[in-house]
């Protein structure tokens, strides 16, 4: 199985991180961290719904782990006040043990991430009423508090991602009702790879095809750069708990190539 995809979202998240300004870093708490072979990203000011970045990406990829490099990642997390994380787990993840010490480390599985990939096939346009196009810093703030919203990472996040419209590798849209912001998704590119992320719509504008619009508008623009693959993911499919992005990415022609586990300290009863 090759392990491109995960690389490549590993170094999305990496650039995220190192797209902060200090004040920012600072505020957030961020922290990236190299410990065996994972990438652990930190950010205990963001609240505990903030997994897709207090999450630890790459364990037993790039060498064989121990118990010992779990448990590290674990103290990580708690000596930051990370209320809620996830250790993601390949499944080709070296030693096998590592499941049995990520459960030893009283981490509980979460639900898994579904990881997509697809080629160079041509897409046709999806009907909708909204228009798509890439966006610059005029739009920066707009993209944040849609993105943030959606994905659970709070108000204190919104200047963060603000900063990413116009940064080198990525490439941010927004699809439009007239003049008003009404969703978003980004492309991180590098070496001839694409990782489709922060896929959404703000509630007032959904089931009108803009979801699908901005994936299609990216896998084009993907091409045109001369990508040979792109990449994506989201929660994997559970009866009874739809992810909603999920056939919204199938019918965009991308294939289900693995599911990656995610390890969780257990959620506080309330």
């Amino acid at each position: 199985m090759s392990y491109e995809a995960e690389r490549l979202e590993r170094a999305c998240l990496e650039d995220l991180q190192r797209a902060a300004p200090p004040d920012i870093r600072q505020r957030l708490g961020l922290q990236a961290l190299t410990i065996g072979s994972a990438f652990v990203s930190i950010a205990a000011g963001l609240p505990a719904s903030a997994i897709v970045i207090n999450r630890a990406i790459g364990l037993g990829l790039d060498g064989r782990e121990s118990r010992a490099t779990v448990l590290r990642i674990v103290d990580a997390y708690g000596d930051a006040g990370a209320a809620r994380y996830f250790i993601q787990k390949h499944p080709e993840a070296q030693p096998s043990d590592v499941h049995d010490w990520l459960i030893e480390a009283s981490l509980e599985k979460a639900r898994g991430w579904q990881k997509f990939s697809r080629g160079v096939e041509p897409i046709d346009p999806p009907e909708t009423s909204l228009t798509v196009r890439e966006i610059g810093q005029e739009h920066g703030e707009a993209f944040a508090r849609i993105a943030c919203d959606a994905f659970d990472l709070g108000e204190a996040a919104v200047p963060w991602l603000a900063v990413l419209p116009g940064r080198p590798n990525w490439h941010v849209f927004m699809s439009f009702d007239g003049d008003q912001p009404a969703g978003t998704g980004l492309l991180f590119v590098q070496d001839g790879l694409a990782w489709s992320d922060f896929d959404t719509t703000a509630p007032a504008f959904r089931n009108r095809g803009g979801q699908s619009a901005v994936l299609a508008h990216r896998i084009r623009y993907a091409f045109d750069l001369g990508c040979r693959a792109i990449y994506t993911c989201t929660g994997e499919d559970v009866p009874g708990d739809p992810q909603h992005s999920y056939s919204n990415i199938l019918r965009a022609g991308f294939r289900e190539d693995y599911v990656r586990d995610n390890y969780a300290p257990p959620k506080i009863k309330t």
